[in-house]
């Protein structure tokens, strides 16, 4: 490291304590220079250098994270929650939850208060899979090999709800998908799932991609007009709740490796393949 590197790098220190200290205050940018002693344009463009986030965006996950600390308190309004964490009042809270969460401070704190979740195992070509559903549709679908690590990551996504282990009809139409039963879905499979605008619509994008199709994340980037966005379109894939109902597996590098799968890499390559001969299979079929 250089010794600039090193100032710099101690800038960077002293800014995030000072951050951490008056969060709730909501300092400006200038008020942060001004502490480092550098000028506001300069630390901007270093903040973001060091810590991959602007120092606003950097606030504003600091402020989320408290308040999401209060609203897990008992008896803690959303409003109560958004003053303690230095925002101007609820309607400020609602839009950082709404941007970053995908759900609002209401339901955040329900924790899916209120909900009766469906959910059971089932054997897959690519293993065992966890599937779950409320009245509304899938709410959750992985590959777990443990059953009691796979439940308890259910768990604590909705801590508040009610679990039934059973398999209801929309389990059934989902597991169709893998052709192992005589199920069959009536209509499209109803899903509900909750994520940041991006992350729904890079979502809705995947669900455009054919079976026995790839694309890379350039490609879905452009497909949601957002010819930049490979990064965040790669984290959003990466925050898929539902496996392969979401075909997130269709998604490969630029360069043509498989790349990363929150299920793991050999099983997304295993998939890529079951899918190809099972189109080759078809298209063989209909000549």
């Amino acid at each position: 490291m250089t010794n600039q590197s090193q100032i710099d790098y101690k800038r960077i220190e002293r800014a995030i304590g000072y951050i951490i200290r008056h969060y709730k205050d909501k300092p400006t940018l200038e008020d942060i220079a001004a502490e480092i002693h550098v000028s506001p344009f300069h630390f901007q463009r270093m903040f973001s250098k060091w810590v991959g986030v602007s120092p606003k965006k950097f606030i504003q996950f600091l402020s989320l994270d408290y308040a999401k600390d209060m609203l897990r308190v008992p008896g803690t309004s959303v409003l109560e929650a958004a003053y303690d964490a230095g925002f101007s009042g609820a309607g400020r809270l609602h839009d950082l939850f709404m941007s970053i969460e995908g759900m609002t401070p209401g339901t955040f704190k329900q924790q899916g208060a209120g909900l009766t979740i469906n959910y059971n195992f089932a054997d897959s070509p690519f293993g065992t899979v966890l599937v779950a559903s409320t009245r509304n549709g899938i709410c959750h679908m992985a590959f777990e090999a443990d059953q009691k690590a796979g439940f308890e990551t259910l768990y604590q996504l909705f801590p508040q709800a009610r679990f039934h282990q059973g398999t209801d009809k929309m389990h059934k139409d989902a597991l169709a998908v893998f052709g192992q039963s005589d199920a069959r879905p009536d209509g499209k499979i109803k899903l509900h799932v909750h994520g940041t605008p991006f992350q729904l619509k890079v979502w809705e994008a995947l669900l455009k991609i054919p079976m026995g199709s790839l694309a890379s994340y350039g490609d879905v980037a452009k497909m949601i007009c957002q010819p930049a966005a490979s990064r965040a379109v790669g984290n959003a894939v990466s925050h898929n709740p539902v496996a392969f109902l979401i075909p997130c597996h269709r998604v490969i590098r630029q360069n043509g490796a498989i790349g990363g799968y929150m299920w793991g890499a050999k099983r997304k390559q295993a998939m890529i393949a079951w899918e190809g001969a099972r189109c080759r299979n078809i298209r063989e079929t209909n000549v």
